[in-house]
């Protein structure tokens, strides 16, 4: 079951069918089943509260992804994904990308967190960003 709710912010997501659709496509395509997974919109501030709290990083972020999936890569992806929508605005101008490209990336980043996927090297992020873009890609396609 995918979950989408906001906390201290003012969002409504648009195509939340399709997203879901696409969202279970990818976990299936990664051969996973998909548990329980709460996307939470919010505020930089909600988000920097969770990160000092939790990470003990000071600093704002896009995405923050607790992952609770079990162990056994067979078992259900599950965990709770924050986003911040002030920084997907702020990000989306940044890099020249719609609000709504810029969102979709973010949101299937925290699923490729929940599949296996870091972004903590170099090398790890391209592998990251390239699988974003096929991702993408498949969500043209719904």
């Amino acid at each position: 079951m995918i979950i989408l709710q906001t906390e201290e912010v003012k969002f409504k997501l648009r195509n939340k069918k399709v997203l879901k659709q696409w969202i279970k496509s990818i976990i299936e395509k990664n051969k996973r089943k998909t548990g329980e997974i709460t996307f939470i919109f919010c505020s930089d501030a909600y988000l920097l509260n969770i990160n000092k709290q939790y990470l003990n990083h000071d600093t704002y972020t896009d995405i923050i992804t607790f992952d609770y999936s079990n162990e056994d890569a067979k078992q259900a992806v599950s965990g709770d994904i924050f986003i911040s929508i002030d920084r997907i605005r702020e990000n989306a101008a940044k890099y020249s990308k719609s609000f709504e490209n810029e969102l979709q990336r973010v949101i299937i980043h925290g699923i490729l967190h929940l599949l296996g996927f870091t972004d903590k090297t170099k090398k790890a992020k391209e592998e990251m960003t390239k699988q974003e873009d096929i991702c993408l890609k498949v969500l043209e396609t719904i």
